[in-house]
């Protein structure tokens, strides 16, 4: 593989697509409220921390798993193999190492669902854009 053949406007993309899909997830039209109660937060928990380093790093972070899955996609421009690659990787390998964390941290099935299916989400847009924009 020949990383230079990669679309980083495409990975970069995709990247940003998953602070749409978070920013929409987490919001209170969808789980803000069951995420805060399963996490013990009320709302000034969330308003302390460095937002440049939550928002910064987690774009970084973004920026590596698309590229990575970018590299699995680069002989591929097939949208339903991109869909298809990006469910494989958020359900067989996020949402599974995340479920073996949270069965040993005792945390709830709830609080599971919903980051887990936030990631498994975010993988198939993910793998959806670098599948399909080369």
């Amino acid at each position: 593989m020949d990383i230079s053949n990669l679309n980083y406007l495409a990975i970069f993309v995709a990247a940003l697509s998953t602070f749409l899909i978070g920013g929409l997830w987490y919001s209170p039209l969808l789980f803000a409220k069951s995420w805060m109660e399963e996490n013990g937060f009320k709302e000034e928990d969330l308003k302390g921390g460095n937002m440049a380093l939550i928002f910064g790093g987690s774009f970084v972070l973004g920026f590596i798993m698309a590229f990575n899955l970018a590299a699995f996609l680069s002989d591929s421009n097939e949208l339903s193999w991109g869909i298809t690659a990006g469910a494989l990787a958020g359900i067989g390998w996020v949402a599974a190492s995340m479920g073996v964390t949270y069965l040993f941290e005792r945390k709830s099935l709830k609080l599971f669902l919903i980051n887990a299916g936030y990631h498994i989400i975010s993988f198939i847009v993910m793998g959806a854009i670098v599948g399909v924009w080369k």
